[in-house]
């Protein structure tokens, strides 16, 4: 019988992010999540019925905690040119990069993924979601940019996030702000800025 206690579950999720950044895919069983989560063994059994949908649900979870609905709302105030695209930047870089654990289990899904076809498939659609979430946002607030843009900046930024978890003495952090606002400043030349609404 599975479980449905939604903060156990969520717990667990969770478990399963921080063993999947510490362990990788092949570290991930029921009962490194078990002892993660600090429960019972058996507890994540109970909960999901095999590793694989472990892995699918704790990408899913992922997402769920990088969501932040104040700076959705936030990103729709204020001017619309180039500055600011370049501070909602630094703020999606510094957002991500305070929950490492989540990007590197990210990191860890994908390579799994390429070997589980169920998995590539969750994770396409979610990624896929995620970017035309962001494609439409940016549409709807007036930034300067279009949907190529958008996706241009999330692909650069996803790979120097990346860095910064895996390497982080490859680019300092005055580095890493300097590349992020010439990536924008190239990719936004010539766009048209709206005064604030």
């Amino acid at each position: 019988m599975v479980r449905r206690n939604p903060e156990r579950r969520a717990a667990l999720l969770d478990a399963a992010i921080e063993v999947l950044a510490a362990e990788g895919a092949r570290g991930l069983t029921f009962r490194a999540v078990d002892q993660q989560a600090g429960v019972p063994v058996g507890t994540a059994s109970n909960y999901f019925s095999s590793r694989a949908e472990i892995l699918t649900h704790a990408g899913e979870r992922v997402y769920e905690r990088l969501v932040d609905d104040a700076v959705i709302a936030g990103g729709l105030e204020g001017p619309r040119d180039r500055a600011r695209v370049a501070e909602l930047m630094h703020e999606l870089v510094d957002r991500v990069a305070a929950f490492p654990t989540g990007f590197l289990a990210l990191l860890e899904l994908r390579l799994e993924a390429t070997r589980r076809p169920e998995l590539r498939d969750v994770l396409t659609r979610r990624i896929r979601a995620d970017v035309e979430f962001n494609v439409g946002y940016h549409e709807k607030s007036g930034l300067p940019g279009d949907g190529t843009t958008v996706v241009l900046l999330w692909l650069a930024l996803n790979w120097l996030i990346m860095e910064r978890l895996t390497l982080p003495d490859l680019f300092g952090g005055e580095e890493r702000h300097d590349l992020v606002e010439a990536l924008v400043d190239r990719l936004l030349a010539g766009q048209p800025s709206l005064p604030p609404t």
